[in-house]
């Protein structure tokens, strides 16, 4: 049996603790225009891996450049944003809890309110 690929799919845990997701970004976004706005998750941890190009992340004060191979961690309570910092397609892993994939989701809904959806999964959108 052959494990299917990630891409377009999100894998959980049979728990239902964390699940994993491959997203890319193909230039579109930066540090002006993220993928994710500055928001803070007060009950759940984010974090990505680096496959490809190179992602930018505000954690808190801080401004880091992951690279491939690279691991992020925004613990609950970090306010955080990210962004493609390279000049092409930047492809990674998202882990996290199933309620923030909930919540990623809703924000995708058209006409969703975003400060109520990020309020409903204990988390605040700091910036838009």
């Amino acid at each position: 049996m052959k494990a299917p690929p990630l891409a377009g799919h999100t894998l959980t845990s049979k728990e239902g603790s964390i699940e994993l997701a491959e997203w890319t970004d193909e230039g579109e976004s930066s540090a002006e225009r993220p993928i994710a706005g500055l928001h803070v998750h007060y009950a759940d941890d984010e974090a990505w891996y680096v496959l490809e190009g190179t992602l930018g992340f505000r954690l808190g004060d801080r401004t880091v450049e992951a690279q491939k191979g690279a691991a992020v961690l925004a613990p609950s309570g970090t306010p955080h944003a990210y962004w493609n910092a390279g000049p092409g397609r930047a492809r990674y892993l998202l882990i996290a809890s199933p309620r923030l994939f909930e919540l990623i989701e809703e924000l995708h809904s058209p006409d969703a309110d975003f400060a109520e959806v990020f309020q409903k999964y204990d988390s605040e959108l700091l910036s838009e």
